[in-house]
């Protein structure tokens, strides 16, 4: 059976190309692109891995991360933070909040895959 992952990423186009990678890579796939209902339909997805941007409109990810973390049904769930904003310090913080690994956008491909896979195979 193949390893679900839920990708909460407000950019379509970075959507659209985690979704389409993975999908072709055998992983089942569902994309948010509102972080606003990323609790909600993690719970109801049970996926294997949340890949999570950062920097959204509405809710931070790094706020979702810390909810995740703090919920007992969620908790054990990876989560591969991705981000084009990389500053002094945040990959420290959002690994801090219970991120399981950080990729700063724009992502090659492989780094991406390679990301996904050293965490769920």
């Amino acid at each position: 059976m193949s390893k679900k992952v839920l990708i909460v990423e407000d950019n379509e186009l970075n959507l659209k190309l985690f979704t389409d990678l993975l999908r072709a890579h055998d992983y089942q796939v569902e994309g948010l692109r509102d972080g606003r209902n990323a609790i909600e339909h993690t719970r109801a997805f049970t996926p294997d891995l949340v890949i999570m941007d950062i920097q959204m409109p509405h809710v931070s990810g790094l706020d979702l991360i810390e909810q995740m973390q703090t919920d007992v049904a969620l908790k054990a769930i990876p989560v591969l933070a991705v981000t084009a904003y990389a500053g002094k310090g945040d990959e420290e913080r959002i690994l801090g909040a219970g991120a399981r690994a950080y990729l700063s956008k724009p992502v090659p491909v492989m780094q991406f895959l390679a990301g996904v896979r050293a965490i769920i195979g």
